[in-house]
């Protein structure tokens, strides 16, 4: 139900004896996601990265729905990133993905999702943070990444995004909304729940819709 893949870049990875590899980046906990987004995988992700929180938007607008998600790590070996990713609708915007990344520090999938290059978000805090949003009963400070580094190519004209990060609990919070003009949606501070911590109200979650791409 859930595919191991590279966390930095999309490649399938081989496990060789007790080590996960990919043939670019070299060995690495690999990332599980479905090969499409529904509540029983959704339900298998939330096992595999269970101790680790999978944030949401809470709660989700209207038409919204979760479109995506992947856990890092090994379920001997502890979490090291979740990735979720709601889509939907905003009357400026059209249609508008907010992809939610938390991970430990130096996992890289936290760059890969803003399609940037490394496996840091650099420095932050130099200035005044843009946005806030509420991890659970915690407002935690974001600050915006430039995308200016990322190589240039079509697909990353199609996929023009902003970028938030921020620190919680000694991990990356990233927040990449596409496309960029939808930060707007950032004008309130936003709520993230850890999903596995919502209970029967999770059943209530629309899940599917056109793979986001990440």
């Amino acid at each position: 139900m859930l595919d191991p893949r590279c966390p930095r870049c999309p490649r399938p990875v081989a496990r060789d004896e007790a080590v996960w590899a990919c043939r670019d980046h070299g060995p690495v906990p690999p990332l599980w996601r479905p090969a499409e987004a529904s509540y029983d995988a959704f339900v298998a992700h939330l096992e595999r990265s269970r101790g680790f929180p999978t944030l949401l938007p809470w709660p989700l607008g209207p038409g919204w729905h979760v479109s995506s998600f992947g856990v890092v790590g090994e379920q001997d070996g502890g979490t090291h990133a979740t990735v979720t990713v709601c889509s939907g609708t905003s009357a400026l915007d059209g249609p508008v993905d907010v992809l939610i990344v938390s991970e430990e520090p130096g996992t890289g999938v936290g760059n890969r999702v803003a399609r940037l290059p490394g496996d840091t978000p650099g420095e932050l805090g130099a200035d005044p943070p843009l946005a806030r949003v509420r991890v659970e009963q915690v407002s935690v400070p974001m600050w915006p990444v430039s995308t200016s580094s990322a190589p240039a190519s079509a697909h990353d004209v199609e996929l023009d995004r902003f970028v938030l990060v921020g620190e919680e609990r000694g991990r990356w919070l990233w927040l990449v909304i596409r496309p960029a003009s939808a930060m707007l949606l950032l004008r309130d501070e936003w709520i993230l729940r850890d999903a596995s911590g919502l209970g029967p109200p999770l059943v209530e979650v629309a899940f599917g819709g056109p793979d986001p791409g990440w």
